[in-house]
């Protein structure tokens, strides 16, 4: 089994572009908007000069809001691994997205739910309005596989592309088996991540109608259960370079970390299980950890029994949230925990980095990350 290094990351959120202004953010309370979405916080995605990544205004204004986070994103990690410029090595490259489902058009199912109160037949109606309302132009929008349809046809990474969907196990998903396929000498190149739009009136209700949002003002994702605990979405995007040692050496391509494993799972949620999941992984990834990226959500329960296992784990490290720096980016929170273990290791601030990622609901996984 080969090494797999990562060469290149690219993220956007509410703490701005790139990987140091991400890396600064580590420290510190992230931007918060308590009014758009009351009672409601989300951290919204600081504004972006698309033009830098996506050039044709006419691809910006094709994508919805997540495409675009997502776009802006791969095309950063592109240039971070300095692949942008090199079109026979994107036609090599392999792409995996992880991607939630697409947009709504809020008026429109406004219109339909307002109707289906008075009329006489609903399925008729329902029927009608779907055929007449949704247009097949907004309804291909809003297909999740088209985000890395828009990053091939911007940024010409053509080598073949797959779509994961299932929230935080997608990221997770998404980043094992790009590695898996390096390591066995099946491919030699990724670019891999997810994005996601926290702005949106349908996920708040979707997760609100679940019990799993945060309704006060910020706190830190490791305070919050103690308040009935939540956790605030965030909107963001990361994607990650990933290349075989020798194909990142043959290029002159500089290693940020090796990503010595990943392992997930889908566990029951009984009391226990996160701690039983968590403590299974670090066995199978021989992880000694001297930094843990937790992906922690803040929801009560699974967030106290995750933190008091990366206290008996990782005794003494420090221990970042994501959560902290770009609030929950559900798809996008496996990567965004990895970006930031690879900067912090490629900064000489540690050796061997823990990535935890407990879904909100089920699903856990976790990430090893070593000296390149």
């Amino acid at each position: 089994m080969r090494d797999v290094v990562i060469t290149g990351i690219g993220i956007v959120s509410c703490a701005g572009e790139g990987l140091d202004a991400h890396l600064a953010a580590l420290s510190g309370a992230p931007p918060t908007d308590n009014e758009t979405f009351a009672p409601h916080p989300v951290h919204p995605a600081k504004a972006l000069e698309w033009d830098r990544q996506i050039p044709k205004k006419s691809d910006q204004r094709q994508m919805e809001a997540w495409q675009r986070l997502g776009c802006y994103a791969a095309g950063l990690a592109l240039d971070s691994a300095g692949a942008k410029e090199d079109a026979d090595l994107k036609g090599r490259m392999q792409l995996i997205v992880s991607a939630g489902g697409g947009e709504r058009d809020y008026a429109v199912d406004g219109q339909i739910l307002t109707g289906l109160r008075t009329a006489q037949d609903p399925g008729v109606f329902l029927n009608e309005r779907l055929m007449g309302d949704l247009r097949p132009t907004l309804f291909l929008a809003q297909l999740s596989n088209l985000l890395a349809g828009n990053i091939s046809i911007v940024h010409g990474v053509t080598g073949g592309s797959r779509t994961f969907m299932g929230e935080e196990s997608s990221g997770v998903d998404a980043i094992r088996i790009a590695r898996e396929r390096i390591a066995s000498g099946q491919d030699e190149i990724f670019l891999v991540g997810g994005a996601y739009n926290a702005e949106r009136p349908d996920v708040l209700l979707i997760y609100e109608m679940g019990g799993f949002l945060w309704k006060k003002p910020y706190q830190p994702v490791w305070s919050r259960p103690a308040d009935g605990g939540g956790m605030i979405l965030g909107s963001a995007a990361c994607f990650l370079v990933l290349e075989s040692r020798e194909h990142a050496a043959a290029r002159g391509a500089k290693p940020l970390a090796a990503l010595a494993g990943v392992v997930s799972d889908r566990s029951r949620r009984k009391p226990g299980s996160v701690e039983q999941a968590l403590h299974g992984f670090s066995a199978r990834l021989q992880a000694k950890p001297d930094l843990v990226i937790s992906g922690a959500t803040g929801v009560k329960g699974i967030t106290e029994e995750e933190q008091a296992t990366l206290k008996d784990m990782a005794p003494g490290a420090p221990v970042h949230a994501t959560g902290d720096v770009i609030g929950h980016a559900m798809e996008a929170q496996a990567a965004a925990g990895v970006a930031l273990a690879a900067g912090l290791i490629a900064q000489e601030k540690a050796s061997d980095a823990l990535v935890t990622s407990v879904g909100h609901w089920r699903g856990e996984g976790a990430l090893r990350l070593i000296k390149a």
